[in-house]
């Protein structure tokens, strides 16, 4: 074989061709430790259903009906269930997925539908969504589409293409009724055949607003999301009505929008900025999410102001990372990874469940005030 360059494209040359497959027969001719002339061993070969079924002393019916998870193994006992499980997994079986899916009329496969794949949001959600799916034996797809309206509509159309048997939107503004059962995180539209994934944002603001309100804070500033996130607007509508109801004057000097679709705590940065150049007094800051907020912390110390001593600032999320701030964030918390595990499970119920697949409504999960080293007792006299 000539070593000389070939300019043809891969795989349309001869000699590309001939070298690919030169290279791979070489790999499978050597073997480890042996001459060329040796074999490579290909192991054993993969347990049949009938095989495992045999040596379980069970039916491959009963193995089969394990094994893919069918609604009608939830009558067999779970030791036998475990059992299988067990046998599975010692002896590699591998259910094979074209024969699976021609038997239960289903790909096996879901279509994930996230703004940012990145960011702590995102993240946390498709934890939890990611769990389930494996756990339950599916594939899935995951597509970011940077809020732009035709990803958004685009997506759903390839992911039918490519027969999914449903669709997860993460914080994705959702107006569509599609073939398939659909369910959303943090998704306010309510459409037919679609399942929302809510937080209680009523008492995410209650609790937020309480703590602040209990320290001493009467001036307090907000960070709003922007106008493309679906929370946006159900968390602020949520924010002014507990504001009212604690009696928290809401100055609208003291009202910023992140501004932007980057999921960097620059956007919080700047919109802090802006809030101190209103010069307009605050002794504490909500913040629209822990992104921003960890921004506006390196706002405040740059205008040589303390946090939580001068200025006390409360996230929204709890990702991750921000129990590891310096200091820790006072958050409200989302449980983002329980919330994207709720959407898995409730779309695969729909899924297996007969005629599950024009059913909607609202699923709500609960917030928690988590309380930690950015807020403190107001001070005597607002920040500047």
């Amino acid at each position: 074989m000539s070593n000389e360059y070939c300019a043809s494209a891969p795989g349309t040359c001869a000699c590309y061709v001939d070298s690919v497959y030169a290279r791979l027969r070489s790999v499978t001719i050597r073997k480890k430790g042996t001459g060329a002339g040796g074999k490579v061993r290909m192991g054993a070969k993969p347990v049949s259903l009938k095989e495992l079924a045999e040596r379980l002393g069970l039916s491959p019916a009963t193995v089969s009906l394990v094994i893919n998870r069918s609604p009608v193994a939830d009558s067999i006992p779970q030791e036998t269930k475990d059992r299988v499980l067990a046998a599975a997994r010692k002896y590699k079986y591998r259910p094979n997925f074209f024969a699976r899916s021609l038997r239960a009329r289903h790909s096996f496969t879901i279509g994930v539908m996230v703004p940012e794949v990145s960011d702590g949001y995102s993240a946390s959600v498709m934890s939890g969504v990611e769990d389930h799916l494996l756990q339950e034996g599916y594939f899935y797809f995951v597509v970011s589409h940077r809020h732009r309206a035709d990803l958004i509509d685009e997506y759903p159309r390839l992911f039918l293409e490519r027969s999914v048997d449903g669709l997860i939107a993460v914080d994705t503004p959702w107006t569509l009724s599609l073939s398939v059962p659909v369910v959303t995180v943090s998704g306010h539209n309510q459409v037919k055949g679609v399942t929302n994934i809510v937080l209680d944002h009523v008492r995410a603001a209650e609790v937020a607003l309480k703590h602040l309100s209990q320290l001493g804070h009467r001036n307090i500033a907000f960070i709003k999301g922007q106008e493309f996130s679906s929370d946006t607007e159900v968390r602020w509508v949520n924010i002014e009505k507990a504001a009212r109801r604690l009696g928290l004057p809401i100055s609208p000097g003291l009202v910023v929008q992140l501004e932007g679709d980057s999921p960097s705590p620059e956007l919080g940065y700047e919109a802090t900025r802006k809030l101190l150049a209103s010069r307009k007094p605050f002794t504490a800051l909500f913040a629209f999410n822990d992104i921003s907020a960890m921004g506006a912390i390196r706002a405040l110390r740059e205008a040589k102001l303390r946090v939580p001593g001068d200025v006390s600032v409360v996230g929204f999320d709890d990702i991750q990372s921000a129990a590891y701030q310096n200091p820790a964030l006072t958050t409200v918390r989302q449980p983002l990874r329980e919330m994207g595990r709720i959407a898995a499970e409730t779309l695969l119920r729909r899924i297996r469940r007969s005629g599950a697949g024009s059913r909607g409504g609202e699923i709500m999960v609960e917030p928690k005030l988590m309380i930690r080293e950015t807020t403190c007792r107001a001070a005597m006299e607002g920040s500047k």
